[in-house]
């Protein structure tokens, strides 16, 4: 039986965490004592200090999210490590990263929270009714769902005034703020939606340079009047186009980008659509490598060298033959269906010299085609006695010597040290 001894006023944030994982392990490992009452209140003391222990992790992951580590690592976005490394279901994970990023505003929820006067069921609830509001609302909201708590109100009744809280606010015109990510630059796209009392959804977002162009070229040709008795306004026009591509009754994207052979090598002068709107040189380089938008390259003296389409990268049979190898991004851990994935030459693409053989190819998912093609060091590629390709993460740079630290609470190795 392995011996713990610390010092809690001295030890370091790591120490304290090895001695609680190695805690952790010797109490999985035990038989539960034959008293039901000592089961009841041993269940009810290590609940509250389970409790205590998410505050923690809260703000290990408050930290994570704000530093972007886990794109480093090849994980498109917090929530999705949180799935993949951790384990968690989709909604627990998205829990926990609203618990993470609404913890600096809910000071007294944060509080009583690491003091152990408030259970981690509290503090998801109050934390997902807030997410959406401002900061003046979100102290007046804490403040109103704090002292249902104190009146021993359940959690399931909390939470059910939290909604009503949150779409009397997002109703109000101008009064909801654009998500965090939003608030870090324009270089990322993303959409934000909430669900109302009647059903509906509201919807906001941004979409970069170049998701807007997959945007315009999709969903412009749809939002057209459709005859002189359409009296819709275009956003009810486009509503209506992103229905028909939600339920796939859309015709293929029709996106073309223009840029230099030098831009496509590395150049920086920027790529344009052809109704003239510029791209920045990486983004239309990005575009050009993936197979879902037409690029049209032009060399010296802006002489058409060649145009892709669609087809031309992969045909319909083709993609269908895919979409039944692979029900998912090819990259290991992803849970983006193939239906939703772009095709992706194994070994690359340049100039249309990569062979486009369906057994060279793959599905992966818009941000893992893209990090394959910005870091085609960091990703192993593997192929199955069947012929289907895996792509597996390889580990970064972490600036500690090349070194990595294992995790002592589950000494799980890292998902890309494992065999296919």
């Amino acid at each position: 039986m392995e011996r713990v001894a610390i010092d809690l006023a001295v030890a370091s944030t790591m120490e304290l965490v090895n001695a609680a994982s190695a805690i952790a392990a010797e109490l999985a490992r035990r038989e539960p004592p034959e008293s039901a009452t000592a089961c009841l209140e041993l269940t009810e003391s290590l609940s509250a200090a389970n409790d205590m222990n998410e505050a923690a992790l809260a703000g290990f992951v408050s930290v994570v999210d704000v530093g972007r580590e886990v794109q480093r690592w090849g994980f498109p976005s917090t929530q999705s490590w949180l799935r993949n490394r951790l384990g968690m279901r989709e909604a627990r994970a998205k829990e926990r990263l609203v618990l993470a990023r609404q913890r600096h505003r809910l000071t007294e929820v944060t509080g009583r929270w690491r003091a152990g006067d408030l259970s981690l069921g509290y503090a998801t609830t109050i934390a997902g009714a807030v997410a959406r509001l401002d900061d003046e609302d979100c102290a007046a909201a804490e403040k109103i769902l704090l002292g249902m708590v104190d009146q021993d109100f359940s959690a399931g009744k909390v939470a059910s005034f939290g909604r009503r809280i949150r779409d009397v606010i997002a109703e109000r015109d101008g009064t909801d703020q654009a998500p965090d990510d939003a608030q870090r630059g324009y270089d990322r796209s993303w959409i934000d939606s909430t669900r109302s009392l009647d059903g509906g959804r509201y919807i906001k977002g941004w979409l970069n340079a170049e998701d807007a162009a997959i945007w315009d070229g999709t969903l412009g040709p749809l939002a057209k009047p459709a005859g002189t008795d359409d009296r819709r306004d275009l956003s009810e026009r486009t509503a209506a186009a992103l229905s028909a591509v939600l339920s796939g009754g859309h015709k293929a994207t029709k996106v073309t980008v223009i840029c230099d052979l030098d831009t496509l090598t590395g150049g920086s002068a920027p790529g344009r659509l052809t109704d003239g709107t510029p791209i920045p040189a990486e983004q239309a380089r990005r575009i050009a490598l993936a197979a879902g938008v037409s690029p049209l390259l032009l060399g010296r003296g802006h002489v058409p060298l060649y145009l892709g389409y669609r087809e031309r990268f992969a045909t319909p049979g083709q993609r269908r033959v895919l979409e039944a190898l692979y029900p998912t991004c090819a990259v290991v851990g992803c849970e983006v269906p193939g239906t939703l994935s772009e095709v992706d030459h194994v070994r690359g693409w340049a100039l249309g010299n990569s062979p486009t053989d369906v057994d060279q190819l793959t599905l992966t998912c818009g941000f893992h085609n893209r990090y394959k093609a910005a870091h085609p060091g960091r990703i192993s590629v593997r192929r199955d006695a069947e012929g289907r390709y895996s792509y597996r993460l390889q580990e970064p740079e972490t600036g500690n010597g090349g070194k990595t630290v294992t995790p002592i609470a589950t000494g799980r190795p890292p998902p890309w040290s494992q065999a296919a």
